[in-house]
């Protein structure tokens, strides 16, 4: 048996069925690179949003609601991570200049990468949870200071990234150029790396900062790897298709910063409460656990996320400051291309 109540054969099957779902999305991307119309995007997103919820239903259909709602939880708190990924990745490529028809190869790379390096930290995670019962302290430490971090401005962190991707890439043969989709090219003749290498260098960069952050969140739901990694799965998803959909929206979206801001906060309190339930550390309360503490409920958390999110959209998007918010950023938005 693998996870409770779910077999190992259940969930090689679901894991095999998945990333041939994104080899085949790879494959489409590579074989026919093009800028997606609305129609199609938005048919891409909801069928993925769509295989996500079935997925989710038959998980409580096999193994009772509490796997269930973990995988809703932990899939819902991960997508919304992956919005807030997706407005870097529009940074990076509005820095960088990327022509529109490859920008749909670049965001399946990042995807990719983003996946590869949540696996790693998945099973790192799932491990050190399984031998070290206190790490669950400097997880919800960890998310309290990534909450905090979160509502900062970002620029500083910005001009810094950039600023160690040019030392990376400072001995390359940088052209000034595309060409086309190449990472190599040639300039009078002789050899050069194209700006796309610098693209998938900032894009690795900005997975692995991500990953570091997404999945001490998700184990803060649910202990199960198989849960974490196919809800990192799903909410890697669609992704793509997602940012050509949402376009200029994504600037209207004002408040979904803070609202990712309470949910980390809220998961790493989570985490510190049921490290303080299951406590063994001999230095608090003799190495017994703290029962008096409350241990806050999948059901509950599944609330407070959903809600969250909800919450935020409604006020960025049919609020009266929500308006003047993103009135604002796209002001200074416009203020930074001038420059």
């Amino acid at each position: 048996m693998g996870v409770s109540g779910l077999t190992l054969q259940f969930e090689i099957i679901s894991l095999a069925a998945l990333c041939l779902i994104l080899l085949l999305d790879l494959l489409y991307v590579v074989r026919r690179p093009h800028e997606p119309s609305m129609k199609e995007a938005g048919l891409f997103v909801a069928f993925y949003v769509m295989l996500a919820v079935i997925f989710g239903g038959i998980l409580w259909w096999q193994a009772g609601p509490q796997l269930g709602q973990e995988f809703y939880a932990g899939w819902i708190t991960e997508y919304s991570l992956s919005i807030d990924n997706l407005f870097v990745f529009i940074i990076i490529m509005t820095r960088f200049s990327v022509p529109r028809k490859y920008q749909q190869e670049v965001l399946m790379f990042g995807i990719i990468i983003a996946l590869i390096l949540r696996a790693v930290f998945i099973l790192l995670g799932a491990t050190l949870i399984e031998h070290l019962s206190w790490i669950f302290y400097i997880f919800g430490a960890f998310l309290l200071w990534t909450a905090w971090h979160q509502l900062r401005d970002d620029d500083e962190d910005e001009e810094s990234e950039s600023g160690l991707v040019k030392r990376l890439t400072s001995k390359l043969p940088i052209a000034n150029d595309y060409d086309g989709n190449k990472l190599r090219t040639k300039v009078d003749g002789k050899k050069m790396f194209t700006p796309m290498v610098m693209v998938f260098t900032t894009i690795g960069m900005t997975d692995l900062l991500f990953a570091v952050d997404s999945i001490p969140a998700i184990f803060g739901l649910t202990q199960s790897a198989f849960i974490v990694f196919t809800a990192n799965i799903f909410a890697l998803m669609g992704l793509r298709q997602l940012y050509f959909l949402l376009g200029g929206l994504m600037n209207r979206l004002v408040f979904l910063k803070h609202a990712l801001s309470f949910i980390l906060a809220f998961i790493g309190v989570k985490l510190i409460f049921h490290a303080l339930h299951e406590n063994e550390l001999p230095f608090l309360n003799g190495g017994q656990p703290i029962e008096w503490v409350p241990d806050i409920s999948t059901s509950l958390s599944l609330i407070v996320i959903a809600s969250t999110i909800v919450v935020a959209t409604v006020m960025s998007l049919w609020t009266p400051l929500g308006r003047r918010a993103a009135a604002r950023a796209e002001a200074e938005a416009a203020a930074k291309d001038e420059k």
